[in-house]
């Protein structure tokens, strides 16, 4: 006989394919039993047409092409016999899906086969109709299947129930005709059509409300009698797994009445008894009672408040803690950090158990761990929890060392009780993890040091200490060259000691050799080698005696191949050399900056706010009267988001290095003297790529010569006033530069309250809540600025959550950072974002606006869409 004729054997086929050394032989095997295939289908050979589709399902499952059998399993299907039939079921339901057209035409058979007299076919009819059923096949079968749900045989009811299930997810519309035969199901004996019973009522009620409050009202006291006895019934052999009579069922028990019991007081009520006796008596000792514990923590959990099941169901998760089996205390840890919204006193208990599962060896146990241990620190344990986890730093894996530096960087911002633990926090955590410190965390730091006078010197010289011996860490040494720069003298001085300190001896040449030792370090980058050469500059006006030396150390870099620290030095050395007198005052300390508004502009959560300080100008020496201009502190620009930059400035890295990260903000008519990148001294400030426009050298921009010019206040530039405050003044340069130093106050700005608007529901879903407050820009009305608030239903935290926004062409859209990216559950916090929106059609068009929201829950990405068409017209 051919071995490949349709005739040849399954088994037969099988070994000629395992037997073949290449890819190349496999095909040429699957080829050949195909063709032979497709000649027995063409010549309609019925003897062997069950074989040659039990091949061609091993063929499909390999990977191979069968479409061309799909027409055999509607034959089988069609056949008589018992044999056929089950081979054409099993093979309609691995070779077609509810998609493919061919399935339209097997309806008629099913339906026959529903309404057979043989039982075995009638499941066979099920089965397949479970797997594959449409939405179309659902409407049209529905009726058969719930007649067949009270069927006498169990097999066939226990089938039917898998197959409701099906319909009513494909049509959830059904789902009422199903209501009464699914509750009837619930009083079953056979444990098999309860299990599958009561997965049909679990999932009733996630599509209907109807179903739902008929099983709360009819149901409830029944499944309490079936847990009750399942939980008490003796030693049942054929149900029995690890000691425990049907665990599954237990489950499946328990889920239902997790849906029955949320939001229903009465409901909840009823099951506390069975729940505790579930979680007092169930063993702890084997999967299976594990298993079902879990489920009673959930239960209890989700249903209404009882005090004492809380506490009950987190001491449970706290004996999971200590499982030697990661997969328990992983999901204990989970569970966790749902328990801690509800009772956060009753997880506290288990705070060092916690803490161990953070020095854990599995990683996603670390680091689920570590996010629970985030959410249990407040102001009362933050030291404990803070040093807990800064000794474990300095022996954690360095893949965990990221996640690690950042949550004790967030805890110590966040909770901190006094500035000197903060800073004592911050530099060990520099000292051991500063590579993996995010730019904004340091830049913080620095804002705290300036806030903090009276700990200038304890600061400047633990940041010496440290730095000697960590070099390596980037972060350390940014911070420890600006405080340098800053307060070196101080650190030579021994000033400002506290009775915690010991006496350190420093010449001004050692603080220099810091300095000096950070710049030529191997690792040392750019930004910090820039921060070196300002603070080498700062310290040639503190140390005057050091001044030749940090002369020579800068020299170097004038040869550079790196053109930022070219540039810088052959400015810095001119400064040093032929600009002695002003020095001096291009160097004077930074100003104190507005702690509170650096920490709203880095949370993205600073409202618009148009300065309306007043006072009078302040005088020049030479007599000139000079325009009044913003104070130092919006030098920086921390005052305002409203105030216009010029886009050409570059920024200057002193923003950078204080965490400002400024979006400019482009208004028409604004003067052409706003470009602040012109001028070299501004550099001279910052740390930093230099402006690429108009670049002049140090001596043209010190030179006097332009005294007549209409100039505008240098380092004022950074916070420029509107055009309509600007004065023009044949004022020096050099003198209106030194002046920005002193203390000026801000042009008088009036303020106009511009019309209210009615807030609006943006979004709302089960789980998510979006309002939207509007307000208007004085003088703007084509600018609407919105202030998004999001609220979270859901009984579950939401983390990394991301709001994102689409317009259609004829508006501008521009969003702020959001406050936080976790949404805390049930309401019991927000998320603030801002949106700016330009309407170039205002008075023409209303606003539309397209909503994507991502977020995770449980460790799940969940994506929710919407459009938002209820503007206020006026908008």
């Amino acid at each position: 006989m051919n071995p490949f004729s349709s005739g040849t054997r399954l088994r037969d086929m099988i070994r000629a394919i395992r037997a073949s050394k290449t890819a190349a032989e496999e095909r040429a095997v699957v080829r050949k039993e195909c063709a032979a295939i497709r000649a027995a289908i063409s010549e309609n050979d019925q003897d062997y047409s069950h074989r040659n589709l039990a091949k061609l399902m091993f063929i499909h499952m390999l990977g191979y092409p069968t479409h061309f059998g799909q027409m055999e399993c509607l034959k089988l299907i069609a056949s008589p016999g018992f044999p056929e039939k089950r081979i054409g079921y099993l093979g309609l339901m691995l070779l077609l899906d509810e998609r493919q057209e061919v399935l339209m035409l097997v309806t008629n058979s099913i339906k026959q086969d529903l309404n057979h007299t043989n039982q075995y076919i009638v499941g066979l009819a099920l089965c397949a109709l479970g797997n594959i059923c449409s939405a179309e096949m659902a409407r049209d079968l529905a009726p058969d299947v719930e007649r067949l749900l009270q069927f006498r045989d169990p097999n066939i009811r226990k089938k039917a129930a898998l197959c409701t299930i099906r319909i009513i997810k494909k049509v959830p519309d059904l789902a009422e005709n199903f209501i009464n035969p699914a509750a009837a199901l619930l009083k079953e004996k056979h444990h098999g059509v309860l299990l599958t019973g009561v997965q049909l009522c679990t999932d009733l009620c996630k599509v209907s409300n109807e179903a739902l409050e008929y099983l709360k009202k009819k149901s409830i006291d029944g499944l309490v009698k079936v847990l009750k006895d399942l939980a008490n019934s003796a030693y049942a052999p054929e149900y029995d797994i690890s000691g425990i009579a049907d665990p599954f069922l237990h489950i499946r028990l328990l889920k239902l009445l997790c849906v029955l019991g949320q939001g229903d007081a009465d409901a909840s009520d009823a099951m506390n008894d069975i729940l505790a006796q579930v979680a007092t008596k169930t063993e702890s000792n084997k999967n299976a009672g594990n298993a079902i514990l879990y489920e009673c923590v959930a239960t209890i959990m989700s249903i209404e408040e009882n005090g004492g099941l809380r506490v009950l169901a987190v001491n449970i998760l706290g004996r999971f803690l200590s499982s030697r089996d990661n997969n328990i205390r992983y999901v204990a840890l989970n569970m966790l950090m749902k328990a801690i919204s509800l009772d956060s006193q009753a997880v506290q208990r288990h705070r060092a158990t916690i803490l161990e599962c953070v020095k854990d060896s599995d990683a996603s146990i670390r680091k689920r761990a570590l996010e629970l241990v985030y959410l249990l620190v407040n102001e009362n344990n933050v030291k404990t929890l803070t040093k807990e986890l800064v000794d474990y730093l300095e022996v954690s894996d360095p893949e965990f060392k990221e996640d690690l530096t950042a949550k004790i960087c967030s805890i110590v911002e966040k909770f901190f009780p006094e500035k000197i633990w903060y800073i004592d926090q911050m530099l060990k955590v520099l000292s051991e993890a500063g590579n993996f410190v995010k730019d904004d965390v340091w830049h913080a730091l620095i804002v705290v040091i300036t806030n903090a006078p009276n700990l200038h010197g304890y600061t400047v010289r633990s940041l010496y200490k440290a730095v000697q011996t960590a070099v390596e860490q980037e972060t350390l040494v940014r911070v420890a060259v600006w405080c340098i720069g800053e307060y070196g003298e101080l650190l030579v001085s021994n000033a400002g000691m506290l009775d915690i300190e010991d006496p350190l001896t420093v010449t001004e040449a050692d603080a220099v050799d810091v300095v000096e030792t950070a710049i030529g370090h191997h690792s040392s980058d750019l930004t910090t080698r820039s921060m070196c050469l300002v603070s080498l500059l700062k310290l040639s006006s503190r140390f005057p005696s050091c001044s030749k030396r940090i002369n020579d150390i800068i020299h170097q870099y004038k040869g550079s191949l790196v053109l930022e620290l070219q540039q810088r030095a052959l400015e810095f050395n001119s400064i040093i050399e032929k600009h002695e007198k002003i020095r001096s005052s291009l160097v004077e300390k930074m100003p104190v900056l507005d702690e509170a508004t650096f920490s709203g502009r880095r949370a993205g959560s600073m409202p618009a706010s148009v300065s309306t300080s007043q006072g009078a100008p302040p005088k020049i020496p030479n007599g000139i009267a000079k325009p009044v201009s913003a104070p130092l502190i919006d030098l920086l620009d921390f005052s305002s988001d409203d105030v216009p930059v010029s886009s050409t400035s570059g920024g200057g890295f002193l923003q950078d290095l204080l965490g400002v990260d400024v979006t400019p903000v482009s208004t028409q008519g604004t003067d052409q003297a706003q470009k602040s990148g012109n001028d070299m001294l501004l550099d001279l400030l910052s740390v930093g790529t230099p402006p690429a426009q108009n670049s002049s050298s140090a001596l043209d921009i010190l030179s006097p010569s332009q005294a007549n010019q209409n100039s505008v206040d240098m380092l004022g530039n950074l916070a420029t006033p509107s055009p309509a405050a600007q004065i023009s003044s044949p004022i020096s340069p050099m003198l209106d530069l030194l002046d920005s130093f002193g203390p000026s106050p801000s042009v008088p700005v009036a303020e106009t309250n511009g019309p209210t608007y009615p807030s609006i529901v943006a979004f709302e879903s089960n789980s998510l809540k979006i309002t939207f407050n509007f307000s208007k820009e004085p003088g703007s009305p084509q600018t609407t600025l919105i202030e998004a608030q999001f609220l979270n239903k859901s009984l579950n935290i939401y983390s990394n959550f991301i709001f994102q926004a689409a317009v259609p062409k004829f508006l501008q859209l521009h969003l702020d950072p959001a406050s936080s990216n976790t949404l805390p559950a049930s309401s019991s916090g927000s998320i603030t974002q801002k949106l700016r929106v330009l309407n170039s059609q205002h008075g023409k068009k209303s606003l539309v606006m397209r909503l994507r929201i991502n977020y995770k829950v449980n460790d799940k990405d969940v994506l929710e869409e919407g459009q938002i068409s209820n503007f206020p017209r006026d908008l």
